[in-house]
């Protein structure tokens, strides 16, 4: 662990935690956007979103939201059926099937733009948001960029490769593009072998110091699996290793992958093979190589209970979060029917309160307890959710478990709330340094999400 002085740490790294009583982790309160969908299926060649693969970014330089997205653009279309002709006529995708990746911006995140780009023909005119399909002159791709993910590189000092995209055209490809919508040639990476027919995460990861790639592999049962690759370059791969199975009826569909709080966190797609139905789950890595299911079997984006809702039947969320000072945005596909049935799907927005993806929390009167934080601990933040008969003290301690000082009574809710040492122990926690100590959250009624060290 970087022992960085101001470093956030989020409680549900167990790195951090050292002990536990009478406290239990549990995923954080997500929360739908009451105007969803924010778009829907509304364009001629948007025949089926499908699972979308979306990837959001809020460009600071452009001060612009920008999203990339996978629709298929031959496909059939289920606007229009009603619910007696989709049950009764059995999907089944065309030979000719073709996915593309559409563009679309927003200046708040919330009202979206297709923009006319004049870049790809589709029906014989340029007058739509299609960054790239498969018939586009020099990329030549067998049923056009499946699973794109697209991010901008700001690590990349070459500015024609800001824009990177992972994606499957033959096999597991890359592209790069100066702008994000003139993109250059795919090219293939055979050494990494792998499926790659799903939604492909790549990123710069910066506690290994080089890119990891999120795909897919199969296993010898045609069980879905997460696979990782890694590369110095983006250009040369290594071999796919898997990384993270579910169990038969349940699989790993995808897995979007980001880095917050010297953690890295994965929203894992799960697939249930008997009812059809694909929800999110959370998971999280201190290496991108070891994975840890939080609350296994539990959504952490979780569908609508209501069939026929916009998000009944599938939630994919996309790659990746937005980070607000006052709430995180977690961007998502939603579908109002089957996975592999006819299904009318939409790009769709839900919430975080800030760091509260997983937190310990006790009904009544409980603890947890860190490891020895050799940083010292004088100006500390918390951030926990407070019910309103509810109770959050910290308490320093030293190496023999005594409690060195106290803090002052928390009873709301707040993000990094300032932490005031009281008592006869108080004088210790003043100053530029302190000893080495750790920090005993005394819980009752309440969540405890994150702590930070200024």
């Amino acid at each position: 662990m970087s022992e960085d002085k101001q470093m956030r740490h989020l409680l549900l790294d167990n790195r951090v935690v050292s002990k536990v009583v009478d406290a239990r982790l549990v995923l954080g309160t997500v929360k739908k956007y009451l105007d969803n969908p924010l778009f829907p299926e509304d364009k001629p060649w948007e025949k089926r979103f499908d699972n979308l693969y979306a990837n959001v970014l809020y460009d600071d330089e452009e001060q612009l939201y920008k999203c990339w997205y996978s629709p298929f653009i031959i496909d059939y279309s289920t606007l229009g059926m009603s619910m007696e002709q989709r049950r009764t006529i059995r999907y089944r995708a065309p030979r000719n099937r073709e996915m593309a990746i559409c563009y679309a911006t927003s200046k708040d995140g919330l009202t979206w733009d297709k923009p006319d780009l004049g870049l790809v023909q589709y029906r014989g005119t340029t007058a739509n948001n299609i960054v790239w399909r498969g018939e586009d002159g020099s990329r030549v791709l067998r049923a056009g960029p499946h699973g794109g993910g697209v991010f901008k590189d700001l690590n990349d000092p070459d500015p024609k490769r800001r824009y990177k995209a992972l994606l499957k055209s033959k096999i597991l490809s890359v592209a790069f593009s100066e702008d994000g919508l003139h993109w250059d040639a795919p090219i293939e990476c055979p050494a990494a072998n792998s499926a790659g027919d799903t939604h492909n995460n790549a990123f710069w990861a910066p506690t290994l110091g080089k890119y990891v790639g999120i795909t897919r592999q199969w296993s010898k049962q045609w069980n879905r699996q997460v696979a990782r690759t890694t590369s110095d370059d983006f250009l040369n791969w290594t071999p796919t290793e898997v990384v993270l199975e579910g169990e038969k009826n349940f699989q790993t569909y995808s897995m979007p992958v980001f880095y917050h709080a010297g953690v890295y966190l994965g929203l894992l797609v799960i697939h249930d093979q008997t009812t059809d139905r694909v929800w999110t789950e959370l998971t999280w890595s201190p290496d991108t190589e070891t994975w840890h299911r939080i609350n296994e079997g539990t959504p952490f984006v979780a569908n609508d209970s209501v069939e026929g809702c916009y998000d009944w039947g599938c939630v994919y969320v996309a790659a990746n979060p937005v980070f607000l000072d006052n709430e995180i945005r977690l961007y998502y596909g939603g579908s109002d029917g089957l996975h592999t049935s006819w299904r009318n799907s939409y790009f769709c927005l839900a919430t975080l309160r800030p760091d509260g993806f997983a937190g310990y929390r006790a009904e009544k009167a409980g603890s947890v307890e860190t490891i020895t934080l050799s940083s010292g601990v004088t100006e500390l933040c918390v951030t926990a959710d407070i019910e309103p008969d509810g109770e959050v003290m910290v308490h320093a301690i030293g190496s023999n478990g005594e409690v060195i000082a106290s803090s002052q009574s928390l009873t709301r809710t707040g993000t990094d709330i300032r932490i005031s040492w009281q008592g006869e122990g108080s004088e210790k926690m003043t100053g530029d340094t302190t000893s080495p100590a750790g920090l005993r959250f005394s819980i009752s009624k309440a969540t405890v999400y994150s702590f930070s060290i200024e």
